[in-house]
């Protein structure tokens, strides 16, 4: 008993020193946008401002148009996860029940999709969006490039979610008069939809701090979103650091609340595929 105990504690406290370490660097984004400017060259470091500088959100968000930035930001993370859901589901449903070598195939093709990064992606996106004229509508060209690249992590996922349901459940459904179609919308959809909800969010919070398509298609400064509007602090001689955290700090901090206000059933979602 004592044994286990002491495993235990061993543990737990490695468990908080490794989140401390994963959790630094967000607590420091946070206290150096309080920061003075004389305070962020300080040696050695302070790890609270003697005065905290709330002023500095304010303007970097009068001045960054911040309001827009998030806007845009959300206007691509919510379609991009319509529209990964919408057509995401199907595939997961027919990965999960229907079993023959064209199913393998796809599936296989699905995860190799996943392997690609977006900066080998983005490339031939691109020439192909500019070659049927999507690029006028820069917005949706990266909503598109979005479900391109993240449709297979959200297949996936659902695609285990739907494997727990029991093929039983549809198989009386089909003998009541179900129809197939009937079976899926009336007994499997609603069994599935904490997986399917869970994967829509994780697809959201992906989204909304896509960079490179961002980056890459779209060049009118109004359409751009957050992640684009950060990257522009950048330059050979920058020094706003705290500018620059404040914008981070309002920019993570919506979806930090999230995670955490949703995380029991991130947990139990992704979970729900692990035992049949």
């Amino acid at each position: 008993m004592s044994t286990t105990t002491n495993r235990d504690r061993l543990m737990l406290a490695i468990s908080i020193v490794m989140a401390a370490i994963y959790l630094f660097p967000l607590y420091w984004m946070y206290i150096t946008a309080l920061k003075s400017g004389s305070e962020m060259f300080a040696t050695p470091p302070s790890f609270w401002p003697s005065a905290p500088q709330w002023g500095t959100y304010t303007y970097v968000w009068d001045s960054r148009d911040m309001g827009r930035y998030l806007w845009n930001s959300l206007l691509i993370a919510l379609g991009a996860m319509a529209l990964i859901t919408v057509l995401g589901v199907g595939c997961a449903y027919v990965l999960a029940r229907y079993r023959n070598v064209w199913v393998d195939v796809g599936l296989f093709l699905i995860l190799m999709l996943q392997v690609l990064p977006a900066s080998l992606m983005i490339t031939p996106i691109f020439v192909g969006f500019s070659q049927i004229g999507l690029l006028s509508y820069p917005r949706l060209a990266v909503i598109i490039a979005i479900a391109a690249k993240s449709m297979p992590f959200f297949v996936v996922l659902v695609r285990a979610t739907f494997m727990s349901v029991p093929q039983e459940l549809e198989e009386a459904a089909l003998v009541d008069g179900n129809s197939r179609v009937g079976a899926f919308f009336n007994i499997v959809l609603p069994l599935a939809r904490n997986g399917i909800l869970v994967s829509a969010i994780l697809i959201f919070m992906q989204a909304f701090g896509e960079f490179v398509y961002s980056k890459s298609m779209i060049q009118a400064a109004e359409l751009q979103p957050a992640s684009v509007g950060l990257n522009s602090f950048m330059g050979p001689n920058t020094n706003e650091w705290n500018n620059i955290m404040a914008y981070a700090t309002m920019y993570v901090t919506p979806i930090l609340a999230i995670f955490v206000l949703l995380q029991r059933r991130i947990v139990s979602g992704l979970t729900s595929g692990a035992l049949k």
